[in-house]
């Protein structure tokens, strides 16, 4: 017969957590920003489910920045990025708010 302690508590839920390219804090996956490499052009993916090759970015102001300067997100999607699709994610993230609670 089975104990009544295990049906009693509630089962958490797995909530599955990603690295942020640029500060290399750990957040849960709804908590970041995907950027996805699909033919050859990097766009961003704000409902996490394109086809592609994706890399993930606080929404913060900073970490797109610091993403954005070096090769960080270049690594991490295996591609060049081309001056106008670097030029449209810096646009993306200087709408995004300034620095709140980023691990760096």
């Amino acid at each position: 017969m089975k104990s009544k302690s295990k049906a009693q508590s509630p089962r958490q839920r797995h909530i599955p957590e990603r690295s942020c390219v640029a500060c290399r804090g750990k957040r849960p996956k709804r908590a970041l920003v995907r950027l996805v490499c699909s033919g050859g052009a990097v766009k961003v993916d704000l409902n996490g489910r394109k086809v592609g090759r994706g890399a993930y970015l606080c929404p913060l102001r900073e970490c797109w920045e610091s993403g954005l300067k070096g090769n960080r997100l270049e690594h991490a999607l295996r591609i060049k990025l081309s001056a106008e699709d670097r030029q449209v994610l810096l646009e993306f993230g200087r709408s995004l708010p300034n620095r709140e609670g980023c691990q760096s």
